[in-house]
């Protein structure tokens, strides 16, 4: 709860001000049973009116500033605890926007989205408690013992003596409940993955007749979360009953011993009621803060996620770097002897590669599914940084570059298109501000996109549906290369993405990206998209087993031959021709 705490040092004018109308509330509280006993004793009993009329009316006046200071309490600690919820929100979200790419392999998609909505909201709403009542709960606790034994002391330590007791228990109470709620919040990351999935995948469920299995899987992953919700609430709700029993015996105590005080002389019929009072505020405060045990008990558990989640490695060290000022002008690439491994794995993903490139130049990379082609992309992009050996970009280690200017610099297409919610103009000019509208129809002409993007009713204003699901595969795709295309990078990265176009297309797209000025990395497994290339780099298993032009790879690569034949089937004379 450190955390909590920290974000509240903001707002601390605001919270001591809740806290001090609260106490203000509390005070009123308190002396309301001494009054009480005033209007019994001094006015009741012996029959005198003026006294019931007087004491009466600072007792309404008593309440009425209690009330006005509570509503203005409420205002103060809604304040703080909203403007905790929002800094934490934008802190979580800053954070997970600026994770090392590494980071996201701890945090599932669900689970980032239950810390960023539902942990942060137990935070907030366990702030608001806290100025409310957390604070509050005990204070009527402490006061009204304090005053029952100003009132009367033998009463008073009967009231005394149950207190401690229910404290030490509350306390066990909540060191237990916060590992369970901490295995609740993990159950809802659960069900938020089994609905992101199923949500995502709802056509593919349909199609291969899954909805029955899939439904069985949520309802399970949905049961573990009721039954751990409800072992934590059981253990929670007990409190408040325990409570109860044992005030109700003290007060019974109270009662008992008052009647034997009041024969001897020694207490009146208004400390007795004023004991009493007491202790029924004692035993509602501890069952309130019994209450109040569940929601601070998640609180805790969100915080320490949350907290997980602010701690995760953040950005690299390129990220931190100063920007040269000269920039990436040139988008030349070399690997020396390069050697990556993804965090937590002990084979390499590539191992010892080694190639340069001019700037300017096509680059195929080349392999089966798995050979580490997506991998060595991304260390050209840095969303991993290399285990040995050094990437260089305009022969300066890549990671020296400030990872902004980087950026700039490089036109990425993944091999999983992500297209956004909004019109095809935004979408291909996403990323840059005040793109001219010219610019963008060259990119989308580039992309030999121009075309399909016309014959839309809206043309460049056309909405997209969710990941653009309103577009083919193959148009998707090309929307994305435009997407990169529209910087006018120094480097731009095709991973596998140009697999759902036609032969024709995608000659016609190379053709266009020849023509450009940037160094272009295509990763593919058509040879057909290798043939032009001026250096194909060959991978297996990690390892670059072969690099260079189309007729050298003929001559010189039984594998590169081997794929060649299996794509065209006349190997031996193109062989003869290469040669």
């Amino acid at each position: 709860m450190k955390l909590v705490f920290h974000y509240l040092n903001k707002y601390r004018a605001a919270a001591w001000m809740a806290v001090f109308l609260m106490l203000v509330e509390l005070a009123v509280e308190l002396a309301q049973p001494l009054l009480i006993s005033r209007i019994i004793d001094d006015g009741i009993v012996p029959g005198d009116r003026s006294v019931v009329l007087l004491w009466s009316g600072i007792l309404v006046g008593g309440s009425v500033i209690a009330f006005g200071a509570g509503v203005l309490s409420s205002f103060y600690a809604a304040h703080v605890s909203q403007s905790v919820g929002y800094d934490l929100r934008e802190r979580l979200y800053g954070k997970i926007q600026g994770f090392a790419y590494a980071a996201f392999n701890r945090f599932p998609t669900s689970s980032l989205i239950t810390r960023l909505t539902n942990d942060v909201t137990q935070v907030q709403d366990t702030t608001f408690m806290g100025l409310r009542f957390m604070l509050r709960m005990p204070l009527v606790v402490v006061g009204s013992i304090a005053m029952a034994l100003v009132v009367h002391a033998q009463l008073g330590f009967l009231l005394l003596l149950a207190v401690p007791f229910l404290v030490w228990f509350i306390v066990w109470m909540v060191r237990k409940a916060a590992a369970l709620f901490g295995t609740v919040q993990q159950k809802l990351d659960a069900v938020n993955g089994v609905m992101q999935e199923n949500l995502s995948g709802m056509r593919l469920i349909r199609v291969f007749v899954r909805r029955t299995t899939e439904g069985e899987r949520f309802a399970r992953s949905s049961g573990e979360l009721m039954r751990t919700t409800t072992a934590a609430l059981r253990l929670t709700e007990m409190t408040q009953p325990f409570i109860v029993l044992i005030m109700n015996a003290g007060i019974i105590a109270v009662l008992a011993f008052g009647h034997l005080e009041i024969v001897a002389g020694t207490a009146t019929t208004g400390v007795v009621v004023a004991i009493v009072n007491y202790s029924l505020r004692t035993s509602g405060a501890l069952a309130t803060l019994s209450g109040l045990v569940a929601a601070f008990s998640r609180a805790r558990a969100s915080a320490d996620r949350i907290g997980d989640t602010l701690g995760a490695d953040g950005d690299a060290a390129s990220d931190r770097a100063s920007r040269s000022p000269e920039g990436i002008r040139e988008g030349a690439v070399a690997f020396e002897r390069v050697t990556f491994r993804y965090p937590g794995t002990s084979s390499p993903a590539l191992e010892d590669v080694t190639f340069r490139t001019k700037p300017g130049e096509t680059v195929a990379i080349l392999g089966a599914t798995g050979s580490g082609k997506s991998s060595l992309v991304q260390l050209i992009v840095r969303l991993y940084e290399e285990t040995e050996g050094v990437v260089r970009i305009d022969g300066k280690a890549a990671g020296e570059w400030n990872a902004h200017q980087l950026h700039e610099s490089i036109g990425y297409v993944p091999q999983e298109v992500v297209l956004f919610t909004g019109t095809i103009r935004d979408n291909i000019a996403w990323g840059l501000d005040d793109v001219p509208m010219e610019r963008i129809v060259e990119a989308a002409r580039q992309a030999q996109i121009h075309d399909a993007i016309a014959g839309l009713p809206n043309g460049y204003e056309t909405l997209l549906g969710q990941r653009g699901i309103n577009l083919s595969g193959g148009q998707k795709q090309r929307v994305s290369i435009a997407r990169a295309l529209v910087r006018r990078p120094a480097i731009l990265l095709l991973d596998d993405s140009t697999s759902a176009l036609d032969v024709k297309t995608e000659a016609a797209l190379l053709a266009e990206i020849g023509k450009t000025a940037c160094t272009t990395f295509l990763v593919t497994q058509k040879i057909s998209s290798t043939m032009n290339a001026d250096l194909i780099l060959l991978l297996d298993d990690g390892r670059l087993i072969g690099q260079g032009d189309h007729g050298h790879l003929m001559e010189t690569s039984p594998l590169y031959r081997r794929i060649y034949a299996s794509q065209y089937g006349k190997e031996d004379s193109h062989v003869g021709s290469a040669t």
